[in-house]
């Protein structure tokens, strides 16, 4: 059946494995998948891939949706969301299989391979040479393994009715060269005799991957496999089995997705690159079941799930302007396959950290307080939502992360216990002391305590005592916070109040007494 030339709809899939966390990079599958299905109205699916039962790890597939979920990548179809065509884990679709790797033997397309592991080690040893140091089981060394193309047929039915364990091989057929269409690659050509007869079914009953997939594809009448370049070798071999189940006609189109590499260019980024560099390579925080060791998760370090995916989107992807900050809608009009490079992309977390910025920036200041303030009462610290929000207006342009509010804006919630001693020294006069009793005296008689009041009291003062900014404002500010940086002084002193200021600048008169006694 021509699922493909029948239905209008693109079908697109996310068919990850439950075998630990979701890498980034397997998130940005995802992210591409989603985008090229919205865009053309189409379905994206989530299947879970998981036919090796070895490799399975307890809480993956949940810690998938519910990272899929974070990034706002909602599918259509998959577990928990059934469509006609489930159901969406291979487990549960055991019984599909068998039958379609049976129609291949009897095709004279695979074959029953009865080797144990010491036979199939026996043959690597016999066949290796400094040329060849891995031989496969493949067209070379087919025939001198047992298997039903070596055995008798009747020594085949007699071993299966025994219950010798068996797997299904594919044939892979002699001399022959298969080209197939990339929508980001162009065309790919494959010579056989690098292809190996891959286990199509195993012994435990279940599919392996590349079996499963393609009867999947199929069924579930997926039009594009957006995934990884990793798969790109295996493709021939996919291409073959639609070709020998007779689904040329339903076979979707291929695009493989370039690598996400380390900063320097030089490999695939992996967990131990994120340890070693410190940063994370998964979007939520996991916790391996059996060792309890956690790893950080782009989400708990104060990403934003809008600026992860934005930064994600662009890696591997150009829209071909300068457009560089889009909302997941702009993403999906100006996503396209044929603007995805071939080249592998360089994970920069600095860039990854300027998108988180931009976006807490676009923020109102309510939308902010209700991103800091479970960081505050976290720590302890509770305020109100008017004096959250004034605190995020003042501090948006210099973090990165909600928890920076707490780290660049700590004086806003405890006095200073140490002060920049190096500009107290440089700029404290012996008439210091004075000029600041009197200044406290001018802001305590004021009635309107805003910024714009204290700023004009201030000026005024410094004019009528023939004071110069340097003389007061770097000292007002260290008396205010302890460093030398941060917003307007004016700024600090309103959102602290009249009598907190007050109090931390006589406070401060005592303290730089005993820092200048130190000198």
């Amino acid at each position: 059946m021509n699922f493909i030339h029948k239905m209008k709809t693109i079908r697109v899939r996310f068919a990850p494995s439950p075998t630990g966390p979701l890498h980034i990079g397997g998130v940005r599958t995802a992210l591409y998948n989603y985008l090229y299905a919205r865009k053309n109205k189409g379905v994206f699916i989530l299947r879970i891939e998981d036919t090796d039962q070895n490799r399975y790890v307890q809480g993956a597939e949940d810690y998938i949706i519910r990272s899929l979920q974070w990034c706002g990548l909602d599918f259509d179809e998959g577990p928990g969301r059934e469509g006609h065509l489930g159901p969406y884990r291979q487990s549960e679709r055991k019984a599909l299989y068998r039958q379609y790797a049976e129609q291949l033997v009897q095709s004279g397309h695979a074959y029953y391979a009865f080797d144990t592991p010491e036979e199939l080690e026996a043959m690597r040893q016999r066949l290796k040479t400094p040329e060849n140091p891995s031989p496969q089981y493949d067209m070379k060394s087919r025939m001198g393994m047992t298997n039903s193309l070596t055995l008798r047929a009747t020594e085949v039915d007699a071993r299966i009715r025994a219950g010798e364990p068996y797997v299904i091989r594919i044939k892979i057929p002699e001399h022959f060269t298969l080209t197939f269409g990339d929508l980001i690659r162009g065309d790919v050509t494959f010579d056989s005799s690098v292809l190996d007869d891959k286990v199509l079914f195993k012994s435990d009953g279940m599919p392996t991957y590349h079996l499963a997939n393609v009867v999947d594809d199929y069924l579930m009448q997926v039009t594009h496999v957006i995934r990884g370049e990793e798969w790109l070798p295996s493709t021939p071999l996919h291409v073959l089995l639609y070709q020998f189940l007779g689904w040329q006609q339903a076979m979707p189109q291929f695009a493989h997705l370039p690598l996400i590499l380390r900063p320097d260019g030089h490999g695939k980024l992996s967990k131990r690159d994120g340890d070693r560099l410190g940063f994370p390579v998964y979007p939520l925080e996991w916790t391996d079941p059996v060792s309890g060791e956690k790893a950080a998760g782009f989400r708990e370090l104060g990403f934003l799930p809008e600026a992860f995916v934005n930064m994600l989107a662009l890696l591997g992807w150009n829209p071909g302007t300068d457009q560089e900050i889009f909302t997941m809608d702009e993403l999906i009009r100006a996503f396209s396959l044929e603007r995805v490079g071939k080249s592998g992309a360089r994970f920069d977390f600095e860039k990854a950290r300027w998108f988180n910025q931009q976006y807490l920036r676009k923020k109102s200041p309510a939308e902010l307080a209700a991103l800091v303030s479970p960081v505050l009462e976290s720590n302890g610290i509770f305020r109100e939502q008017s004096y959250v929000e004034q605190l995020c207006a003042l501090l948006v342009d210099r973090i990165t992360f909600p928890q920076d509010f707490l780290i660049e804006g700590r004086y806003f919630f405890f006095a200073p216990e140490t002060y920049d001693e190096k500009t107290i020294r440089k700029r404290w006069k012996p008439e210091s002391a004075t000029i600041f009793e009197r200044l406290i005296h001018t802001l305590n008689g004021l009635e309107d305590f805003s910024a714009a009041t204290v700023e004009s009291a201030v000026h005024q003062f410094m004019e009528a005592n023939k004071l110069r900014p340097g003389e007061v404002l770097p000292l007002l500010r260290i008396m205010l916070t302890g460093v030398t940086h941060g917003p307007a002084v004016f700024a600090i002193a309103a959102l602290l109040g009249k009598q907190e200021t007050l109090e931390r600048m006589k406070n401060a008169l005592t303290k730089f007494a005993r820092v200048l006694s130190n000198a």
